[in-house]
């Protein structure tokens, strides 16, 4: 676990899982997300699915897994309407990433929307190399996909 400014991020739950979907807007706005939140990654890769928890509940997460081509894979990351600009997503994303080099892990790996020019801004500030890959998500629905190896380096204020 890490404390951090009384925020303790910690590997994720099955009732954080649920938490987190029953404060899905907060997360996540209007979007509707909520399909791409698998239990089974809480359970089955719950060392690398991780909240960020203060006494007023989950302010951010981060779920992924290590796929067997020593690759930390990010498949959601989140922060909470209430925390973002607090580099409480670098947090978690640290977090993760030591976590995943724990079970293997030699580079990270996420995708977004080619319209989400935020999450591209932020995995750019990372240090992540993007490129644009047709068809991706299926015919017709590129995606940005970044890469970057590992230890991950980053300072949060």
């Amino acid at each position: 676990m890490i404390v951090i400014m009384g925020i303790h991020i910690a590997p994720a739950g099955v009732a954080d899982f649920h938490q987190v979907l029953t404060d899905h807007p907060r997360y996540w706005g209007e979007r509707d997300l909520r399909s791409l939140h698998l239990l089974a990654l809480v359970q089955e890769f719950g060392s690398t699915c991780l909240v960020a928890r203060a006494e007023d509940g989950i302010r951010g997460y981060i779920f992924g897994f290590v796929t067997p081509n020593s690759t930390g894979y990010v498949h959601l990351i989140a922060t909470r309407d209430d925390a973002r600009g607090t580099g409480l997503g670098r947090r978690l994303y640290v977090a993760f990433a030591e976590a995943a080099e724990r079970h293997g892990a030699r580079q990270l790996k996420a995708i977004t929307s080619i319209e989400n020019i935020g999450s591209i801004a932020f995995h750019r500030s990372l240090g992540f190399d993007m490129k644009i890959v047709d068809d991706y998500n299926g015919p017709g629905r590129a995606m940005a996909v970044f890469h970057r190896d590992l230890p991950l380096n980053v300072s949060w204020p």
